[in-house]
């Protein structure tokens, strides 16, 4: 993980994106996130400086293998939490709120804990 909530946010939307769309680019990212191509087009070069993704000349934007595997482990931890929360009763909107926060502040040790013991009592 790295150490900063808002570049864990953009790789997630990135791989979210590349999931549904053929390529993504700034705008992609600042429609999906609600931000102006601006501050996506800084937060680019700063995961690009980072190595983290990678931008073509056209301007399409790929995750690497260290920025996918970031973008995963984030998109997993906001799938299990989400879930376990709308399985708890937890309104659907409440639940992806929610998770979007704790995915980014839970330690890998507590997250493995949570894990294993909704494994067990399910």
């Amino acid at each position: 993980m790295i150490e900063n909530e808002s570049a864990e946010n953009y790789l997630e939307t990135i791989l979210v994106l590349s999931r549904k769309l053929p390529v993504v680019r700034a705008v992609d990212i600042a429609n999906e996130l609600g931000f102006k191509k601006s501050s996506v087009s800084i937060a680019m070069k700063n995961l690009r400086e980072k190595c983290y993704i990678t931008v073509t000349d056209a301007g399409f934007i790929y995750l690497t293998e260290s920025g996918k595997r970031i973008a995963e482990l984030i998109y997993e931890r906001h799938e299990f939490v989400s879930e376990w929360l709308m399985r708890r009763g937890v309104p659907q909107e409440i639940a992806i709120e929610d998770a979007c926060k704790i995915e980014h502040i839970l330690s890998k040790e507590s997250y493995d804990a949570i894990k294993a013991f909704v494994a067990q009592h399910t």
